[in-house]
């Protein structure tokens, strides 16, 4: 008996106790190396036509014997390579491997003869290996346990390739005899190994005629992935069925994207959008990334490394050759070709939007309805690095134009010096209703509408578009300011001594039909205010209560007493935060009572107890008032 060299009975131990955590991957191993052997075969076929054959990877499951054997009709390995290859692993730094990786996750490594290979012993107690080599006549086994080494004998097989027989280990906390289970077989080659370019076949029951039962080969893969497929050969719903197939949704994708690229990376890429967000998409569960193929072979079913987190909602499938076969899943998030192929994914996928956006604006109003929430994130995240990627592909409601614009549209109307103006809110209903519009509609301004948390803080980032800053309605530094005031400096004293530091007090004269509005002065705004105390934090915007002071209610304040006046400073503050969206003071309730039984006017109350009236004879309410007994 021949014993593993050092360093492969270490990675023997890897592979079979931390590597692969995933039992089931052994079956993908096993099919590409495989695969690999009838390419290296096919090769040689090319310049001698005696090497070519129809060439299979079969499958078959033994109850009786425990057993599952994986042949091919490949190259095969004489008596020496069976040694070289399964013997010893070529110098790969296996200490440090181990080292780097401890305690992480590991699950996905990824081999050839070797590594792969090793795989089979997580689900078998030994194996054994029967090959011939091409243009050989001899056939060789290999046999080993695992742990004791491995002999080599000589062996008898019809045609060159390899078999490799696995015998299970008994069933523990682990159910090994479902890989003898024809099911879970089928089910396997299909998740792994379905777009091997070979028939991965299987003995299969069928009725022949007269009703007798027979076992024939049935391919279980379908070898040609849609994402290869010329466009010509793809039938007309071809793309949507395999998207809707694939990811489960009964509605077609809203964008197809296919691509494949040679250069410094070569990759094959088939991408959706979906025309919705799934249900989990915004919850913490939910796992982005696009599956990833080594040449047809699946190495991970979500690699999140493929797609930035903006673009999570896009689907697909990419395959590449580049990526080196020992590699694991912690590796591959520093892996330079996976980078490279990152950065001309989503290079693509923005240009694909930008297409789409100009040609076919209703599309991709549609996509942007769907997912802008995700894409406004992409600017605002990783300190605004991606910011000038996306500024262009924004849309937002236009208050003048009544529908969404681009940030390039509403700057086209602008003059130099004008601002980009914009209110936030839930809706676009609620925005509407703000006060604080009335004075850019009286101006002839356009008003963009932020229904998103993100969208002020994209703002923020942006700073400016074309040269023209960003504004928001409700800023305390927005029209008004602290100018206007002349003649009524006292009252506005006294309506701030009134809100007991609730908010300061300023004129403004971007209100028409409301008597107050609120605002905030300072880098923290209303919104702003919103989403932080949403997310726990404890940021607070400093408020500013915006008074019209032609507005009669306001006018009304100068001669009223104090304690109506208190009172309708109490309602006018809870309006301001009603139209802002904020809860109303326990106050709020008592103070309308009271001005209600005051007849519903700011001005004093006469010593009599009678209703004020003005010179026509009609009560603050608009009423005609009645005379008093005493003046009949």
């Amino acid at each position: 008996m021949k014993q593993f060299k050092a360093e492969s009975k270490k990675l023997l131990d890897l592979v079979v106790n931390s590597i692969y955590t995933n039992r089931e991957i052994f079956l993908r191993e096993l099919i590409s190396n495989a695969s690999d052997a009838i390419d290296k075969r096919r090769f040689m076929a090319l310049t001698d036509s005696s090497l070519d054959a129809e060439y299979v990877i079969d499958i078959e499951p033994n109850k009786a014997a425990r057993t599952l054997t994986v042949s091919d009709n490949g190259i095969g390995m004489s008596a020496k390579e069976l040694e070289d290859n399964l013997g010893v692993i070529a110098a790969s730094g296996t200490e440090a491997f181990k080292k780097e990786r401890d305690g992480t996750d590991t699950e996905n490594l990824i081999g050839q003869f070797g590594v792969g290979f090793y795989a089979a012993f997580m689900v078998a107690e030994k194996v054994t290996v029967i090959s011939r080599k091409a243009g050989e006549s001899v056939a060789h086994k290999w046999e080993s346990d695992g742990s004791s080494g491995f002999e080599i004998s000589d062996a008898e097989r019809d045609t060159a390739g390899t078999s490799v027989i696995l015998t299970l280990k008994p069933d523990d906390d682990e159910n090994y005899s479902r890989y003898l289970e024809k099911s879970a077989l089928r089910a396997l080659v299909k998740k792994y190994s379905d777009y091997i370019r070979y028939p991965v076949r299987m003995p299969e029951e069928k009725k022949a005629d007269g009703g007798a039962t027979v076992e024939e080969m049935s391919t279980l893969n379908s070898m040609t992935p849609v994402w290869k497929k010329r466009r010509s050969d793809l039938g007309e719903n071809e793309l949507d069925d395999f998207y809707k197939h694939t990811y489960r949704d009964f509605t077609a994708p809203l964008l197809t994207v296919s691509t494949s690229v040679e250069g410094r990376a070569c990759y094959t890429a088939l991408l959706f959008v979906p025309s919705e967000p799934s249900y989990d998409y915004y919850t913490k569960d939910y796992k982005r990334g696009l599956a990833l193929y080594c040449n047809g072979v699946l190495i991970m079913d979500k690699c999140a490394e493929l797609i930035p987190e903006y673009l999570g909602f896009v689907r697909g499938v990419v395959d590449t050759p580049d990526l080196a076969l020992n590699i694991s899943r912690e590796t591959l998030q520093h892996n330079r070709q996976l980078r490279v192929i990152a950065e001309g994914l989503e290079k693509k996928i923005l240009s694909e939007f930008a297409k789409l956006l100009k040609n076919d604006r209703e599309k991709y109003e549609k996509l942007f309805t769907a997912f802008s929430k995700a894409i406004k994130y992409g600017a605002y995240d990783n300190f605004g690095a991606e910011k000038d990627k996306l500024k262009d592909l924004f849309l937002y409601y236009s208050d003048a134009n009544k529908k969404l614009v681009t940030f390039k549209e509403y700057a086209e109307k602008l003059t130099d010096g004008d601002k980009i103006l914009y209110a936030c809110g839930e809706t676009v209903e609620k925005i509407s209703m703000l006060p604080q519009l009335e004075g850019a509609r009286a101006a002839g301004k356009d008003v963009l509408y932020f229904v998103d948390p993100v969208d002020e803080f994209v703002a923020r980032m942006l700073d400016e578009y074309d040269g023209h800053k960003f504004e928001n309605v409700a800023s305390g530094n927005a029209d008004g300011g602290e100018t206007g005031a002349s003649g009524h400096e006292e009252l506005i004293k006294r309506i701030e001594k009134s809100l007991k530091g609730k908010a300061s007090v300023a004129p403004t004269s971007k209100l028409k039909s409301y008597p107050v509005c609120l605002a905030a002065k300072g880098d923290v705004s209303l919104e702003m205010e919103r989403v932080m105390t949403a997310l726990g934090g404890g940021i607070k915007a400093d408020r500013v209560l915006q008074v019209n002071l032609d507005h009669p209610v306001i006018a009304a304040l100068e001669s009223a007493d104090d304690a109506r006046f208190d009172d309708t400073v109490t309602v006018l503050y809870n309006e301001a935060l009603i139209a802002e969206g904020y809860k109303t003071e326990p106050e709020f309730l008592a103070a309308i009572n009271r001005l209600l039984a005051f007849g519903g006017s700011a001005a004093p109350k006469k010593k009599s107890g009678r209703k004020n009236t003005d010179v026509d004879g009609k009560t603050s309410d608009g009423v005609k008032a009645e005379k008093a007994p005493d003046e009949k």
